[in-house]
């Protein structure tokens, strides 16, 4: 009998707002609990272009996250406003649970992702970024392994990397535009993307 795989953090980027319904059919075949935490997506790219100072810019692009919460929960998710480990797949509203810690700097160098990753990060879970690109690339070529904390990657926001070394946590990049890739890697099998996973 095989051990059912223990739950996981899913950050599904902004950008694959068109894509929550294959994704949401790609979990629940999976059948692993996971805790999703929703990106900003257009939601926080309008905060970008208001000019506000850095502490407004960060709940109000927090407060987008949860707005596209709320979106993925309209196809028949349920919602937390906890940092807990779910026993489905549960999407974070993540507002109220960041205002109590307020854990991380008020800065665009950090988003969503790294915000996702500090989630990872109190659940001891490992962490699947899923987003609309391949993985992380240098110069152009596609990593299937980060090994230098200081890369910087337009991939992902410029605290993420750095985030993920201190705190030893697993992590990886995959494009969510591809279903069978997430269902691989749900499943933690060889799959196209990054891995940065600074414990071995």
């Amino acid at each position: 009998m095989t051990t059912p795989a223990p739950p996981i953090v899913v950050k599904v980027g902004g950008s694959l707002f068109d894509r929550v319904g294959h994704l949401l059919a790609a979990f629940r075949e999976v059948g692993r609990p996971l805790l999703i935490v929703p990106g900003g997506g257009k939601f926080a790219d309008l905060v970008r272009r208001l000019n506000v100072t850095d502490t407004t810019a960060h709940w109000m692009a927090i407060a987008g996250m949860e707005q596209f919460g709320w979106y993925i929960a309209s196809q028949g998710i349920p919602v937390t406003t906890e940092i807990a480990l779910p026993r489905e797949v549960t999407v974070l509203l993540p507002y109220c649970a960041l205002r109590r810690a307020d854990p991380l700097p008020h800065s665009w160098n950090v988003t969503s992702d790294t915000i996702a990753a500090w989630v990872a990060d109190e659940l001891s879970a490992d962490l699947l970024l899923l987003k609309s690109v391949d993985g992380i690339h240098h110069h152009r070529r596609l990593l299937s392994r980060v090994e230098d904390a200081a890369l910087v990657a337009d991939e992902v926001d410029p605290a993420f990397i750095r985030f993920v070394f201190e705190r030893g946590l697993r992590a990886r990049v995959v494009s969510g535009r591809h279903d069978d890739r997430v269902r691989r890697a749900l499943l933690d099998e060889e799959v196209i993307g990054t891995l940065v996973d600074p414990r071995f």
